[in-house]
């Protein structure tokens, strides 16, 4: 326990070191609370049936975090460890894979979790946004939300030689998805075929699924959602598994 504890430490101490990934988890997304709040506001529009905004962008800006997170930092960090030999040297020690694995993954839930309490600590400064959830249900489809797009960047992680292709590969996944899911611009503003093009994006799914528990949905109400995350979530946590490499 005392090996975990060090190691997740560890590893949130060097993903704040890490300028990109600590700014889009961080700075990023009050920074668009910031610029769509003063051109939009927060007042009630019957386009988000009846809420402002803001309100909507929140649970939608927890999956930027979220994405950033998965897309961002694990697999670029991933794939600088093995280019390093880092991976090697924990390879080499008594400190078991599964030990190393989970440290990171608690480590990235963590800074998913802090960004997503700074987000909210803005919007509510500014704009009042509304909560009309369960706190705990949130949290939880937080984590499930998390685990699921991190079991696709381990996966990119595990694959890719160097921190620089895992980089390239990330970024071509993840700008589609922050501009296309909902989770940058409401779906409710873009046109009929975007929203098509939508549908086939994990994020999108993040993004409908928090949105829906943040105002007060069941799970129940969320099944589709729900089951395609836990698809990704499975497929992609397996190939990663099987695919992963020390060196």
């Amino acid at each position: 326990m005392r090996s975990f504890l060090n190691l997740t430490w560890v590893n949130l101490k060097l993903y704040i070191r890490e300028p990109i990934a600590t700014f889009f988890t961080l700075a990023f997304p009050p920074l668009m609370v910031l610029l769509f709040g003063a051109m939009y506001g927060n007042d009630p529009s019957p386009l988000f049936d009846g809420r402002g905004s803001m309100d909507v962008s929140m649970p939608a800006y927890t999956a930027m975090i979220l994405a950033t997170v998965a897309f961002i930092g694990v697999p670029i960090t991933l794939g600088g460890y093995r280019e390093a030999g880092v991976l090697r040297r924990y390879k080499a020690t008594a400190l078991r894979p599964f030990t190393y694995i989970c440290s990171d993954v608690v480590a990235n839930l963590l800074m998913t979790l802090i960004g997503m309490v700074g987000l909210v600590i803005v919007g509510w400064l500014l704009y009042r946004v509304h909560f009309e959830g369960n706190v705990l249900t949130v949290v939880v489809a937080v984590i499930f939300c998390g685990l699921s797009m991190c079991s696709v960047g381990y996966l990119i992680g595990s694959v890719a030689p160097n921190a620089r292709t895992a980089q390239v590969v990330s970024m071509v996944i993840f700008y589609p998805m922050l501009f296309l899911s909902g989770a940058g611009i409401p779906l409710e503003i873009m046109p009929a075929t975007i929203k098509k093009v939508a549908s086939f994006l994990p994020l999108t799914y993040v993004v409908k699924l928090l949105r829906g528990l943040w105002f007060g949905n069941s799970w129940g109400e969320h099944l589709l959602e729900t089951a395609i995350l836990s698809g990704i979530l499975v497929f992609g946590a397996a190939l990663a598994a099987r695919l992963f490499r020390w060196e």
